[in-house]
């Protein structure tokens, strides 16, 4: 998982830099989530081009900022542009079927979880996790692989929900909370620990629902619930199926949370995963259960530890 806002109190300290690269990449990534600028990329580029595209792309916040800091290896634009590669070229390569889809979407979140993107993209200050920048490209890449390169399709994919997706993931959140205080109690994996006054604890939680809905909602959910749900449920001929094994997956996914194996966290992450499969299952849509995640995961940085 990205870690949020631990680095903000320092945002006026950021060489510029840095903060090029970063905006950069932010541009990039929402680019990336809007339909209509895909389907513009997708009109006016083959994949094969596409592709390229997306590799020589990945390697741009890291040379905004890498020179200058001096901080530039070689080593690591190397690595940047092998993971970029590997990302963009697959379904150029490869063929189309659910065995490479299933591989693809394994390795993109085995790269995001134990790639050293920490060394890969060095930092000019110690409290400036630039490892966000790996984080974010692979995550973009992967999703403009998915959908414009692979042509897949997720419903209700996007940045911004709609009312009825507001509703069910609201509804869905306050449907967990009693079931997952309870589990965390059980399972010994939660202390009550608040951060600041109501002041700043409201100020925290209004930004990190905004990072969790855009950059840990929206990728997970894409690939749990808007693609790995919706096709076991398909397969296997069962929405209930589907969303058991999502639910599992997704709870797999979190075994490295402080510490490997932390089988206690994979058990409430898959008892919330299922919950965000039902707002996603209410509406059809990726979007609610975005909103149901951010808020679980608000609450769990906000309010415990």
């Amino acid at each position: 998982m990205i870690q949020m806002l631990p680095w903000v109190a320092n945002i006026p300290s950021i060489p510029a830099p840095v903060a090029a690269a970063f905006a950069v990449e932010a541009a990039l990534y929402v680019l990336t989530m809007i339909e209509g600028a895909r389907k513009r990329l997708e009109a006016r580029l083959r994949r094969p081009a596409l592709a390229l595209a997306m590799t020589a792309g990945a390697a741009l916040p890291y040379c905004l900022y890498a020179p200058p800091a001096g901080l530039f290896r070689w080593q690591s634009l190397a690595a940047i542009l092998a993971l970029a590669a590997a990302a963009a070229f697959w379904f150029v390569a490869l063929p189309h079927c659910r065995g490479f889809d299933l591989a693809y979407i394994a390795a993109t979140g085995a790269a995001v979880l134990f790639v050293p993107f920490a060394r890969i993209y060095a930092t000019p200050a110690p409290r400036l996790p630039l490892f966000i920048l790996g984080q974010l490209m692979l995550t973009r890449l992967a999703i403009l692989e998915c959908l414009s390169i692979r042509r897949l399709h997720a419903d209700g994919f996007g940045l911004f929900p709609r009312r009825r997706e507001w509703a069910a993931g609201v509804v869905h959140f306050l449907l967990f909370l009693p079931v997952g205080a309870l589990a965390a109690w059980a399972l010994k994996v939660a202390v009550f620990h608040p951060r600041g006054n109501a002041y700043t604890m409201a100020l925290t939680a209004a930004a990190t629902f905004l990072g969790m809905l855009w950059m840990v909602a929206l990728r997970e959910e894409f690939f749990f619930r808007g693609l790995l749900q919706c096709w076991f449920g398909r397969w296997m001929k069962s929405d209930a199926a589907g969303l058991a094994v999502a639910s599992v997956l997704f709870g797999l996914l979190h075994l490295g949370f402080r510490g490997f194996p932390n089988w206690r966290f994979a058990i409430l992450a898959a008892l919330a995963g299922a919950f965000y499969g039902r707002a996603y299952l209410a509406t059809r849509s990726v979007r609610a259960a975005m909103v149901a995640h951010a808020l679980v995961n608000t609450v769990w940085r906000v309010w415990f530890w």
